[in-house]
């Protein structure tokens, strides 16, 4: 793959000869036609794709979340890019034939924002989950006001649940509602805080699973 700002050609689309024009996260690029053929991915190729699957898949219905609050962009690399090369290599596992999310280790954010402390999570009644933490505002760049983001992830009904905010540092505690649907479900939570204005987030905390009720 070339890069080219001017040039003879200057910028294009499509097929043009031998090569194709596109433009790729802003810059103009060139790229010779893929060679017609046989091919067998390798072993560890179809692996890698079974994984790659896997993480978008899970990612994807969050990715208003993670796009934003993963960290900072790394050149070429947007925060979504970099969420996906993490849980590639730290939060999936093998089943089988197959690969799955290994829900502790996922990350819904990172920064360097403080976190939560002293978590806790408990089902109460009528679909609701009640979230407690320490409010430490005050402590490092911890603000009273700064917001709290919580996903809830169902794994048997590939259901999410975003709560953008559900309260604020200084609160100390939030009740979430879900839907009626989800009663009887396990869910998988996690929680993390970010700035009123969102320029800075925390790495997020998992909550664990939880039955609702």
């Amino acid at each position: 793959m070339a890069k080219f700002e001017k040039g003879i050609l200057g910028g294009f689309s499509g097929k043009v000869g031998t090569v194709v024009g596109a433009r790729w996260r802003g810059k103009n690029i060139m790229r010779s036609l893929p060679q017609r053929g046989d091919y067998t991915p390798s072993e560890l190729q179809l692996q890698q794709r079974k994984k790659f699957k896997t993480v978008i898949r899970f990612l994807t219905p969050i990715q208003s979340i993670v796009a934003k609050f993963f960290g900072s962009e790394q050149g070429d690399k947007s925060p979504f890019n970099l969420a996906t090369g993490y849980h590639l290599t730290e939060a999936v596992t093998p089943d089988g034939n197959d690969y799955v999310i290994d829900y502790p280790k996922v990350l819904i954010s990172r920064g360097d924002l403080r976190g939560l402390t002293d978590e806790t999570l408990t089902a109460a009644a009528n679909q609701e989950l009640t979230l407690g933490w320490t409010d430490n505002s005050g402590q490092g760049n911890a603000a009273a006001t700064d917001e709290l983001i919580v996903v809830v992830y169902s794994p048997t009904a590939s259901l999410y649940q975003q709560f953008t905010p559900a309260g604020v540092r200084s609160d100390a505690a939030a009740s979430l509602s879900l839907p009626a649907y989800y009663s009887g479900l396990e869910v998988q939570v996690w929680a993390t805080f970010v700035t009123d204005d969102e320029k800075l987030a925390a790495t997020s905390s998992y909550l664990g699973a939880v039955t609702v009720s």
